[in-house]
């Protein structure tokens, strides 16, 4: 099921993300530009289920941080920004071999501060709800 998924992923315009730590026990994330926004997918595996055989939470807040600071980082054109608070809202259950994906959308932007929203979706199904406040750092040498 993964290499027909990302098959389809490829066929449709995506691209594996690069990722470094963390972010790679739970990836490989995609990513692509889709109308001037950027849009980012994680295929659903066994490694990702929780104790009912579903996806787990964690895994989803991971996707939807990850997807909401990516966007703040593309429209902020700034390199080093963190997590402020993020407030996730999960809908209904991710099954394991699915597809999750997320175009987040800048609510607000401040010189300091973007507040992002997202829908994690599988198909048109809204899984969670995610918003998200993000720290613009300066840069450090």
């Amino acid at each position: 099921m993964t290499a027909k998924a990302a098959d389809k992923l490829k066929s449709d315009g995506w691209k594996v993300a690069d990722t470094t730590g963390f972010l790679t026990l739970i990836g490989p994330l995609w990513e692509r530009l889709k109308d001037g926004a950027l849009e980012l997918a994680l295929i659903t595996e066994e490694k990702h289920h929780n104790r009912r055989g579903l996806v787990q939470g964690g895994v989803i807040m991971t996707f939807a941080d990850r997807a909401c600071g990516m966007a703040a980082r593309f429209v902020s054109g700034k390199p080093t920004l963190a997590t402020v608070q993020l407030d996730t809202h999960f809908v209904e259950a991710g099954k394991i071999g699915e597809i999750l994906t997320t175009r987040p959308r800048v609510v607000r932007s401040t010189r300091s501060l973007i507040f992002i929203t997202a829908e994690v979706t599988v198909d048109k199904r809204c899984i969670a709800m995610a918003n998200g406040v993000f720290k613009i750092l300066k840069n450090e040498s």
